[in-house]
Order: structure tokens, then C-alpha cells, then sequence
């Protein structure tokens, strides 16, 4: 039975004031965006060493423990200040699953931000072995079929705390069966994060 192929490393976690910076740029962010004001060009060169790497984010915006957006990316492909910036515009503006946020509800959201490891491959020999090999509230999870895909960020173990349950549920956002990962040999990664939200 296998893991994982390779190492499957979080990066040093980011000091508590790099935190507090990357939740405040998303909170201006998200108030400039309900107000429909353009969002500013971040100088690169006033953030920390660490925020100035390349990092991969998910934003998320709850309002009274309500999912309110939720957008990210699996791919560390622009510096980590640039992405948290881009990810917060996404999640008030863009997700299709909600209206964009509006001024009365900024006061109201709860901002987490999910900065995460490189997804790293996950094989296995058959459907029944993969629950198995799976490390429920600690990883995150892609899964692809051909040109279709869906991930689930480890905090939804909270509400999935079962393998097969958070597997089917995880189908489904694919687009597929809740049953489809019983019967076919998916392409799975997994990855990990690193979560901090406002108080």
C-alpha cells in the first residue's frame, strides 16, 4: 500500500506580525472591492522577505460561522502578499456561488486565510485503499478525472470527519456520483496549510 510520493513539507510557519499584515491586506482589500474602488498597487518592496516569496492562498469569508466566499489557488506562482490580495478580491467579488459582498456586510465577515504546502501525489493500488490513506483534520485534498477536478481544504475535515464521507462529498464538487471514487481510479495529491483568522 502506498502514501505519498516524496515528502509532502510545510513551509516555516509565517511570524505572527506577517500574519496580522496578510489579513489586513485582504481585509482593505475586501472593503475596497464592495465599494467598487480600485484596489492599490502593493510595493513588493515594504513587505517582509517571507511574503515577498512566491506562495499559494485560499481566502475565506464567513459571516456568523457562514461560508460567505471562498477562492484560492493550488499554485505558488506569484509573490504571497500578491496572492492573498488576489484571493480576497476573488472570494468577495467573484465566487458563483454568492452575490459579491456588499458595503453593509464587510463589518460582519471574518476573514481566514489558508497559505499552502505543494500538493504532492498520493498513490494507491485500488478505490477501497484510499480512505485508509488519508489523514483526516491534516490533509488537504485534490482529486482529477480527466479534465474535471475539486479540492477540499483541510479544515473541512471539521464538517467531514469521516474518509469515505469526506471523499464523496468531495466527488460531488467535482461535478460526479458521490460513489465515483468507489469505482474509479482517481489522480489524487494532497498538501498541507497553514490557517490563521481575524479574532
Amino acid at each position: 500500500m502506498n502514501r505519498k510520493v516524496g515528502a509532502n513539507p510545510m513551509p516555516a510557519q509565517l511570524k505572527p506580525e506577517d500574519r496580522k499584515t496578510l489579513l489586513e491586506l485582504a481585509r482593505q482589500t475586501i472593503e475596497l472591492v464592495a465599494k467598487g474602488e480600485k484596489l492599490p498597487e502593493l510595493d513588493l518592496e515594504s513587505y517582509s522577505p517571507e511574503l515577498q516569496k512566491d506562495g499559494a492562498s485560499f481566502v475565506t469569508l464567513t459571516i456568523g460561522g457562514n461560508l460567505r466566499g471562498c477562492i484560492g489557488t493550488l499554485s505558488a506562482y506569484q509573490p504571497l502578499a500578491f496572492d492573498v490580495q488576489t484571493r480576497a478580491m476573488q472570494a468577495a467579488k467573484q465566487d458563483p456561488r454568492f452575490a459579491p459582498v456588499s458595503p453593509d456586510e464587510v463589518k460582519r465577515i471574518k476573514i481566514e486565510v489558508s497559505r499552502l504546502s505543494s500538493p504532492v501525489p498520493l498513490e494507491y493500488d485500488s478505490p477501497e485503499q484510499l480512505p485508509d490513506l488519508l489523514e483526516p483534520g491534516i490533509d488537504g485534498l485534490v482529486i482529477s478525472d480527466g479534465n474535471r477536478s475539486a479540492t477540499f481544504l483541510p479544515q473541512v475535515w471539521d464538517q467531514l470527519p469521516e474518509p469515505e464521507q469526506f471523499l464523496s462529498h468531495l466527488c460531488r464538487k467535482m461535478g460526479c456520483s458521490p460513489n465515483y471514487w468507489k469505482h474509479n481510479m482517481l489522480d489524487v495529491e494532497t498538501y498541507r496549510v497553514e490557517e490563521f483568522s481575524e479574532e
